[in-house]
Parts: C-alpha cells; sequence; structure tokens
C-alpha cells in the first residue's frame, strides 16, 4: 500500500488519495469523487476549447476527466490511399518511422496524433484533475482479423488481435510513465497518468464485434484476452500501483444474437469469468494468465428515459436502479477464482439527452436535473461505488450532414449540463449543488412532514469544509403558492467532499424543499433545486 501511495501522490489531490485508498463501508459514501466526461470537447476540439472546458469541469465540481484513448486517432495517417504526392510521401514516411520504432513505442505513431492527449494530461496537472484515460479500440486494419465474406461490414471492429493491443497499451503507458520526455511540444517530461480502463463496452457491437456468432456468446472471450493483455502491457510499462478499471460495460440487453447484437451485462460477465452454464470459450487461458485483477468494475448504469428509481424491465440489464446487482454477481463468481470478491464499483457513464433540444427525446430538462441529483443520491448511498459520471459537460451539436429535424440530425448526444452554445440547463445547479428529500412520515393531525435529506456541496473545493472551518447548507421550506422561504434547519459541513445528510428533517406540511449555502455575507450565493414535498 505505500508503494501505491506514492505513485498516486504525483497526479492526484491529496484529499482524493485517501478517498481512494480507503474504502471503507462507513467512509466510502463520503468520498465517492465525481468524474466527468466529454471527449468531444476535450479530444476532438482546439486547445482553447479543451482548456476551457477542463476549468469548468472543475469549478462545477469534477475530480476526475475520463478520456477515451482511441486506437484508431493514435494510427491515424498509417494507412490509407492518398491521392496526391504530398499525401502519398507523408504516408511513406508515418510507415518508416513505425516499422522503426515498433508498435510497442510511443515514437512509432505521428506526433501529431498525440497532442491532444497530451494536452490533456498537461491540463490535469495545472487544474489538480485526475486523468483517467480509457485506452480502446477499435484500432487499425493490421489489428483485427479478417471476417468471413458474409461479416464484411464487421471487419472494422471484427476481433481485435490481442498480442497488437498489448503492443499498442504498452506504448500509451510509456508515454503517460512520467518518464516520456515529449517528442514534438516543449520536449519536456509529460505528465504521468495513474488511471486507466481497458477497451470500451466490450458488450456492444459498436466497440466489439462478433458479440454472438453461430449461437455462442463471443465478446466476452474476446475482452478478456485484451484486458489480460493489456492489463499486463500497462504493468510492463511501470503502471502496476496505478488504478486500473476492468468493464466498461453498457447496461442492457437486446434479444437478437448477431454479431452487432449488445449483449446483457449478466450475460456477458458470467461468459468472461467461465461462470455456471458458459460456454467455456476461451477459459483456459486463466490457466495461462491468471485472474482478472482490477482496481474496480468501471459500468456505465444509464436508465435510458427511466428515473434512476426505475429498473429497466429486462432482467439481463443493470441500470443505475438495481447497480448493487452487479456487485453481487462478481462476488458470486468469484468462487471460481478468476475475480476477487469485494471489487468497488464505478459508474463511468451516466446522463439523460434532453427535449429540448433534441425532439426525439423523453426527458425534460427539469427531468434531467432532477434525475442527475437523485443519480448521485443513490451512487453516495451506496458504500461500495467508488465514482459517478456526469456525460457530457455540453450538448453537441446536430449533425448537419443530415436534414434538420430528423432522427440522424439529433443523432447526436444532448446529455450536457449546457446546451450546445453553452448556454446552462438546470442541471448545472443539479450537478454542483446535488440534493434530494426522502420524506419519511406524515403526521395526520398536524400534517407535518418528516425527511431525510442528503445533498452535496460540489462546487466547493474539496478540503475548504473541516471540522475546523465548517460551512453550512440550510435546509428551506416554503408552502404552496408562497415565495418566501423558512430555514427549518441549519447543517454544519464539516465533510472534506462537502456531503451532507441529516434524518428526522420536519417540514410544517405540504410544499416545496431545497438546501441553500451562503458564502461571504447574505443573500444566499447558491441553492439547489426546489423539490416539491407532497
Amino acid at each position: 500500500m505505500p508503494s501505491m501511495i506514492r505513485m498516486l501522490r504525483l497526479a492526484l489531490p491529496i484529499l482524493l488519495i485517501g478517498a481512494l485508498l480507503t474504502p471503507t463501508a462507513a467512509q466510502a459514501s463520503e468520498t465517492q469523487f465525481s468524474i466527468m466526461m466529454d471527449d468531444d470537447l476535450l479530444v476532438y476540439r482546439d486547445n482553447q476549447t479543451r482548456d476551457n472546458a477542463m476549468r469548468r469541469m472543475k469549478t462545477l465540481g469534477a475530480d476526475v476527466v475520463r478520456v477515451t484513448v482511441l486506437w484508431s486517432v493514435l494510427t491515424d495517417g498509417l494507412e490509407g490511399h492518398p491521392t496526391t504526392k504530398k499525401g502519398k510521401a507523408k504516408l511513406a514516411a508515418n510507415k518508416r518511422r513505425y516499422a522503426r520504432w515498433g508498435e510497442a513505442s510511443p515514437l512509432a505513431y505521428p506526433p501529431l496524433n498525440w497532442n491532444r492527449y497530451d494536452g490533456i494530461a498537461r491540463a490535469c496537472k495545472t487544474l489538480g484533475l485526475v486523468c483517467y484515460f480509457d485506452v480502446t479500440g477499435p484500432g487499425p486494419s493490421w489489428s483485427h482479423g479478417k471476417p468471413p465474406p458474409q461479416y464484411a461490414k464487421d471487419a472494422k471492429w471484427w476481433k481485435p488481435k490481442p498480442r497488437n493491443f498489448y503492443n499498442f497499451v504498452r506504448a500509451v503507458g510509456r508515454r503517460y510513465s512520467g518518464k516520456f520526455r515529449d517528442n514534438d511540444e516543449g520536449k519536456g517530461l509529460l505528465p504521468p497518468v495513474h488511471m486507466w480502463s481497458l477497451w470500451n463496452e466490450p458488450n456492444q457491437g459498436g466497440w466489439l464485434r462478433p458479440q454472438w456468432l453461430n449461437g455462442k456468446a463471443v465478446s466476452p472471450s474476446l475482452y478478456r484476452s485484451l484486458y489480460l493483455f493489456g492489463y499486463n502491457a500497462l504493468l510492463r510499462e511501470g503502471h502496476g500501483n496505478d488504478i486500473i478499471l476492468a468493464g466498461e460495460t453498457a447496461p442492457i440487453n437486446v434479444a437478437r444474437q448477431t454479431t452487432t447484437s449488445a449483449m446483457g451485462p449478466k450475460t456477458f460477465i458470467n461468459e468472461l469469468l467461465c461462470g455456471p452454464g458458459s460456454n467455456g470459450l476461451g477459459c483456459s487461458e486463466f490457466d495461462k494468465k491468471g485472474p482478472i485483477k482490477a482496481w474496480g468494475w468501471a459500468h456505465h448504469p444509464y436508465t435510458k428515459n427511466n428515473s434512476p428509481l426505475q429498473r429497466d424491465a429486462d432482467p439481463q440489464a443493470i441500470t443505475l436502479a438495481n447497480f448493487n446487482e452487479l456487485g453481487d454477481q462478481l462476488d458470486q463468481l468469484s468462487a471460481t477464482g478468476h475475480i476477487a470478491p469485494g471489487m468497488r464499483l464505478l459508474s463511468t457513464e451516466f446522463g439523460y439527452e434532453t427535449n429540448p433540444p433534441d425532439p426525439f427525446a423523453t426527458t425534460t430538462l427539469q427531468q434531467q436535473a432532477q434525475y442527475l441529483a437523485i443519480g448521485d443520491y443513490l451512487t453516495s448511498s451506496n458504500p461500495r461505488v467508488a465514482g459517478h459520471t456526469q456525460f457530457l459537460l455540453r450538448d453537441v451539436p446536430p449533425n448537419k450532414r443530415y436534414s434538420p429535424g430528423s432522427r440522424n440530425y439529433w443523432g447526436t448526444y444532448q446529455s450536457g449540463l449546457y446546451g450546445a452554445t453553452g448556454t446552462p440547463k438546470p442541471a448545472e445547479k443539479a450537478y454542483s449543488f446535488p440534493f434530494f428529500a426522502v420524506p419519511a412520515s406524515a403526521d395526520p393531525e398536524t400534517g407535518a412532514r418528516t425527511l431525510s435529506v442528503w445533498g452535496q456541496l460540489r462546487f466547493r473545493a474539496n478540503g475548504a469544509l473541516t471540522p475546523e472551518t465548517p460551512e453550512y447548507a440550510y435546509i428551506q421550506w416554503r408552502p404552496d403558492g408562497n415565495t418566501a422561504w423558512t430555514i427549518v434547519q441549519s447543517l454544519p459541513v464539516t465533510q472534506a467532499y462537502g456531503y451532507f445528510r441529516a434524518d428526522g428533517v420536519v417540514v410544517p406540511g405540504p410544499g416545496q424543499l431545497r438546501a441553500a449555502w451562503v458564502g461571504g455575507q447574505l443573500p444566499y450565493s447558491a441553492d439547489t433545486l426546489v423539490q416539491d414535498i407532497p
């Protein structure tokens, strides 16, 4: 454990280090860290857009930024059929570099391809954010098997080669080891990265194929090899004491069993770990390489259009409403010896697309805000959940290649805390200052309501609140039809991450409830979304 502390101290804020390394049941609900993801702004825009977005994430209270490190992005320029003399010369030069250094070296890849990720790593260091890299395919054509002719359309995602992935992960791990000197911009040492996951949504045909083949679940065995090879690659490059996550599983299932059909996470995990009734495909690999070792299991517990409190009708689904079933299944399958019991859980993608702006979405702006607050409440109340993610910061503009108003036009993601032009949604407030009240009882004579309340001053800097320097969350109530708020309870907030909870909060009757915070002098400088109390 001391070696892990030394490694993580290089990259993680001190308070977060303590949270990550003390996952006891008593503390976990108060040390959950906040993750945010927005590849559109961080990876695929200009430097100023990226830096502005990361500063905004920090201001809102994010601790960690999750970034997709896409294999095909880093190998861009290494294949293709350019038609110009200049393009052909560039391709030839890139191929010579790749052949000279080999795919396990960062120097094998076109230097400009690294710059987007280098910039994110540097911004994380400057802002005190944790950089979390999800290294994933699909990769270049030579890193995938060739599908049979009837599955030619699946070629881009078909059976990635574990040995090639191993070498690619080595290149990424070496570049962000803290020992690699930038070979393009500045020539200085690049900041290390100490939080990783390997592959994205391996139970989803949009990332890995075939999912099913001839009636058999195939993707679990493919992912098993990719993860075991990738994990060993990170160890080879000095990341053995880092946070390395398995899974990144998608939440839902489809009934079809085709090469592209999403596989339910419960089926996928059972097949991956060679549980009861599994097809046994590739299970001998555990004998050669050992079990799945990971700091935690990452999952994307989207609930589609449902409240986080409403579980999906599909028994195969694992959404936020039944997130605990993921831990239960992993614990049960630890009997196979292929994974350790008690593994931490992380919600590493979660959000709601809204209408407006997307006319095909069914979640309103107000519902999005309420659902995000409930999601925070649920995950922070589960001592096994170590982190929870907001996807995205800002809506992605519509795809203008399609007709305005069409489904394809709105095929981009509209789950941001801000609209595409930067206008805040109600969800911005719900994220920076989440609050949720649970009615416990009602007095039939007086009409008084007794509540349990939960919230977080996420927008306050970690460590700003201590027993010696408390701040206060003021629980306020007003009756229906009234505009004046009455403070019903003042809660000192001394917990380093700004969480507060209280049972037995009594309000005079039905009405509306919120929490407010005073910074400096009155008036209140922040308050939560209003919650109706029936």
